[in-house]
């Protein structure tokens, strides 16, 4: 039964398929658009107005709201930019917090025995190459350097003494040389006279006693002449005993001089010195106490440090030697210290261990390896202080 005479409710349709009519005032007759005629059912099963918003919470949320879409979309751009960034970092940079300031420490030990009579220094005091560290009582060491250089001084003149010897020897060879000479001219005379005397003997024109004194200084001069050559011979032979003198005394020079170098080295040793330059540490010495030869008498700490820095294996694939490298010492936040990479060492540090893995009994677990990198700084770092085991965090720029 319609509520209005002469008008059907809007939305219904008439028995006879005529268009519905919206039904206004008794004046206003508007049609409305044909729609296509829907069972219950299928009306049921389609979403209805604002079905999809109920279904989707957020989607009408950010339709109502466009700033919230940017917002989202921006979001999204910088997750993407910061995925972008972090792979080409890992591309591009390695970097650890498995390293140290690293150096080679030094113990300071006395060479000698003796007694300490100054300690120079104190605890992380800065010194220079060839600074004084410690002396020890130099007396004893002074006596048997003097003692030394005389035992040298001796040897010396013996040497000294025989040359001068054998200079004089050489003289005398050559006196006995012209004596030599000597006699063999007078030797040559008589044989002469000889022959002449004994020819004219033979011819009558001669007598028999000047024919017996001619033969007679023949054999007198013969004899001089073998005298003569003895004394050279025997002259001659002076000079090589000499010589062998000479030697033994230069063997007994060279010993006597290795004696006072030994003295002057241990008497340098009185004063012990720092090798480079660096800080002394750990001072165990102390004025009076008594120093033996390589007790220890304090730590030293060279100024020349590096970084070791323990990389995983698997940040070594392309690693190489001189790339650059950004260092960062905690000790010192907001500071960045420039290096490269020096050298890589050819094992693990566990290889290079006291007591090394043995995987080849037992269970074994894969664990992946720390291997050492020795980066070095690229200028000096004399403004800050930098020690042995200071953490550090380094970032190795991968070329």
């Amino acid at each position: 039964m319609n509520r209005n005479p002469g008008h059907q409710e809007a939305g219904s349709g008439s028995s006879s398929g005529e268009l519905p009519t919206y039904a206004g005032n008794d004046d206003t007759r508007v049609d409305v658009l044909e729609r296509p005629h829907h069972s219950p059912e299928t009306l049921d099963a389609r979403p209805d107005q604002g079905g999809l918003a109920r279904q989707l919470p957020g989607l009408e949320s950010f339709r109502r709201n466009p700033l919230r879409v940017a917002a989202a979309a921006i979001v999204v751009a910088i997750v993407a930019a910061g995925g972008a960034w972090w792979w080409s970092y890992a591309l591009h940079y390695q970097s650890t917090d498995d390293a140290f300031i690293d150096t080679r420490k030094v113990q300071i030990a006395s060479a000698l025995n003796g007694i300490v009579i100054e300690v120079p220094v104190t605890d992380n005091q800065l010194v220079d190459t060839g600074a004084v560290l410690a002396r020890i009582d130099p007396r004893d060491y002074q006596a048997a350097l003097a003692q030394a250089q005389a035992q040298a001084d001796q040897a010396s003149a013996t040497v000294k003494n025989l040359d001068a010897q054998i200079d004089a020897q050489n003289a005398r060879i050559d006196q006995a040389r012209e004596q030599v000479s000597q006699a063999q001219a007078a030797f040559d005379f008589a044989k002469a006279e000889n022959d002449r005397a004994q020819s004219l003997l033979k011819s009558g024109s001669g007598t028999v006693q000047q024919a017996q004194q001619t033969q007679s200084n023949l054999r007198q001069s013969e004899a001089t002449l073998a005298g003569a050559q003895a004394g050279l011979t025997a002259a001659e032979k002076q000079v090589a005993v000499l010589e062998t003198q000479r030697d033994g005394a230069e063997a007994q020079l060279q010993q006597a001089r290795a004696a006072l170098s030994q003295a002057e080295t241990n008497l340098s040793r009185t004063q012990v010195l720092a090798p480079v330059p660096g800080r002394a540490t750990s001072i165990f010495a102390a004025k009076g106490a008594y120093a033996a030869a390589g007790q220890a008498l304090m730590m030293f700490v060279p100024q020349d440090v590096w970084v070791t820095a323990n990389f995983k294996e698997t940040q070594l694939d392309h690693m190489r030697r001189n790339q650059p490298a950004d260092i960062r010492i905690d000790a010192y936040p907001g500071k960045s210290f420039g290096g490269h990479v020096d050298s890589i060492q050819p094992g693990s540090g566990a290889a290079f261990s006291l007591l090394p893995p043995q995987n080849a009994t037992g269970n074994y677990v894969k664990v992946v390896q720390r291997v050492p990198v020795k980066i070095v700084f690229e200028r000096a770092t004399d403004e800050v202080l930098l020690g042995p085991g200071m953490s550090v965090e380094p970032t190795v720029e991968l070329q």
